[in-house]
């Protein structure tokens, strides 16, 4: 047990999905694992363990933001034995070709936050996935015949910004596909544990278009997304 997590040691499959929202994580759990039970509810953060194609697989919420999951992903790798986080949730994107709906995933994690600076690294740390969990991702996908792109994301710590911030710009002329707010923790994490880590996102809305998902629309475009993780964790087993 952790002071957040009453989880039992071996509870956690070795593969957790780690969406933003603690409802997130009981649907997947009610819709896509078989035999599911919940061995978390701390704080109301559920994290739920069944199986996927007879795979074991867990999937647990990790809040918003970096802080929140840092915890998380902390405690899930040095606590239970985790070997590989796959973060599902969705992003704004920053690029022309990238279409609300679309998948990203993310080779890289560009950052505005402090969080990995308490690893000490000797310079800037470049937070990026494991090879193998995103190559099995990239995989899934193409079997999946989803709209993907792979490449650079940025994890920032504010959702909201000032007049006249113009920072999205620069993200667009960088390359960076999208917007969210933990991979660049979760990616921390994983490298300082040795362990893997990989965050695959959809589309919810662009940073430049007035383009955004109805609510059915996104319950469709996430079912896709998730069970490309669930995929991508099978093919991890």
């Amino acid at each position: 047990m952790t002071p957040h997590n009453n989880a039992k040691p071996g509870q956690f499959a070795k593969t957790v999905l780690m969406p933003g929202d603690p409802l997130r994580a009981k649907y997947i759990a009610d819709n896509f694992l078989t035999d599911a039970v919940l061995v978390n509810n701390v704080r109301g953060v559920q994290g739920h363990t069944g199986t996927w194609k007879g795979i074991p697989v867990s999937v647990m919420a990790s809040g918003m933001g970096m802080p929140a999951i840092g915890i998380y992903s902390w405690e899930l790798y040095e606590s239970y034995g985790v070997e590989n986080i796959i973060r599902v949730g969705s992003a704004g994107a920053a690029q022309d070709d990238i279409k609300v709906m679309d998948v990203v995933i993310a080779q890289g994690a560009c950052t505005n936050s402090s969080y990995n600076d308490a690893f000490r690294f000797p310079g800037s740390f470049a937070p990026i996935a494991d090879y193998t969990l995103l190559s099995k991702a990239v995989e899934a996908a193409a079997e999946h015949k989803a709209p993907y792109h792979v490449g650079n994301i940025y994890s920032s710590d504010n959702f909201y910004n000032i007049p006249g911030y113009t920072g999205n710009e620069t993200l667009k002329k960088m390359g960076v596909m999208a917007v969210e707010m933990e991979a660049a923790a979760l990616y921390g994490n994983a490298a300082y544990f040795g362990k893997r880590a990989l965050c695959i996102c959809t589309i919810s809305d662009h940073l430049f278009r007035p383009e955004a998902l109805s609510a059915d629309e996104r319950q469709t475009s996430f079912n896709q997304m998730i069970e490309i993780a669930l995929d991508t964790a099978a093919k991890m087993a």
